[in-house]
């Protein structure tokens, strides 16, 4: 044998060696937890070098802010995960198993459900809503409602009239005319509400069927849409939640399966999506762009959505604090789930405060 090869040997098996250690590390860091079951694996805290000292303080600060689950995934694996309190009827301790409304970070999931239905070819963002919902859903003028598109009610900016007594009110009366589609931002609750009819409408599926077969099997997340009044509340277990975020974080892969394949979509969906407010994509709030406008609000203010924040979070955020929270750069996804911190629906100072503490666990 040639005496060059034979001295190549060696170095050429490190490398072998080497690239099956490395595709042994990739295979690791992208844990899924397996569908149908409880089974989760976790992640030793003190072996990722967190600071687990600061773990108590954090719990503390948790339950006395009326918090009923906390997760925290690294490289899909389960880190930190406790419960405290009682259900929705205050009857049974809350647990693994104790379902809760999403509120709010609902929107969050249909933003992805949008997001296959247009990948699926049931509809088009860019098509105006009448398409779906039929001439005449709002009071106004048919020139003004056909200015209004999906894209529109995903990035909260229909220009219906927001002095109104039920913002949450669906009906045409409701409906009314304010400004142009897309010349203003306000967190308007009926029109994203609307999204749930447009996708039944195009995919001529219920929503709970569609969200199971396109979504919920392929994830193992078992939740379910429920009707309140004009909204319809979706609710699962924090581990289901856990699932969805990690779902996020995988760029909307699941264990090899792309369920969400189009990037164009996903990266629409992750960034600012207009420039009204930096700090909002499709129905996901979004950290580090500098300003923001808060629900109630058509102004920005100069500061970050979460200042104690990685730049790179993106959450679903709803009332009383539910969070679905992904750090892409860290590979860590965050659940908290419960009742309203204080007195406050929208818990800015309590987020924020929780992120200052997560942050000297998480070196």
């Amino acid at each position: 044998m040639n005496r060059y090869i034979l001295f190549l040997i060696p170095f050429l098996l490190f490398a072998c060696s080497n690239e099956n250690e490395t595709d042994d590390l990739n295979e690791t860091n992208n844990y899924y937890p397996p569908l149908e079951t409880e089974s989760w694996e976790n992640a030793d805290i003190s072996e990722l070098g967190w600071n687990e000292e600061v773990v108590p303080e954090l719990y503390d600060f948790l339950e006395e802010n009326n918090t009923r689950a906390f997760i925290i995934l690294k490289n899909g694996r389960i880190v930190l995960e406790n419960y405290w309190g009682k259900d929705i009827l205050n009857i049974a301790s809350f647990d693994k198993n104790t379902k809760w409304y999403w509120a709010s970070a609902g929107k969050s999931l249909t933003s992805v459900l949008v997001g296959i239905a247009q990948q699926e070819g049931f509809l088009s963002i860019n098509n105006k809503t009448s398409d779906y919902l039929g001439t005449g859903w709002t009071s106004l003028e048919p020139d003004k409602e056909n200015l209004i598109t999906i894209k529109h009610q995903l990035t909260m900016t229909s220009g219906l009239n927001h002095e109104q007594t039920d913002l949450d009110c669906t009906l045409p009366e409701c409906l009314t005319y304010g400004v142009d589609a897309g010349e203003e931002w306000f967190y308007h609750n009926a029109p994203y509400t609307l999204l749930e009819e447009v996708i039944v409408a195009a995919a001529d599926m219920n929503y709970n069927r569609f969200t199971t077969d396109y979504f919920g099997q392929k994830t193992g997340m078992n939740g379910s849409w429920i009707k309140n009044d004009y909204n319809n509340v979706y609710w699962s277990t924090a581990r289901d939640a856990a699932r969805f975020g990690l779902f996020i974080l995988r760029e909307g892969n699941w264990n090899g399966q792309e369920i969400l394949h189009d990037k164009n979509y996903y990266n629409s969906m992750l960034n600012s999506s207009q420039d009204l407010n930096l700090s909002y994509g499709y129905l996901w709030w979004l950290n580090g762009k500098g300003s923001v406008v808060l629900p109630g609000f058509t102004t920005p203010v100069n500061t970050d959505m979460s200042p104690q924040a990685p730049n790179d979070l993106v959450a679903a955020m709803g009332k009383n604090g539910q969070f679905i929270e992904v750090l892409p750069g860290n590979d860590i996804v965050v659940i908290r789930m419960g009742e309203a911190p204080g007195n406050s629906l929208l818990p800015v100072l309590f987020h924020n405060e929780m992120w200052e503490i997560l942050m000297r666990i998480i070196k």
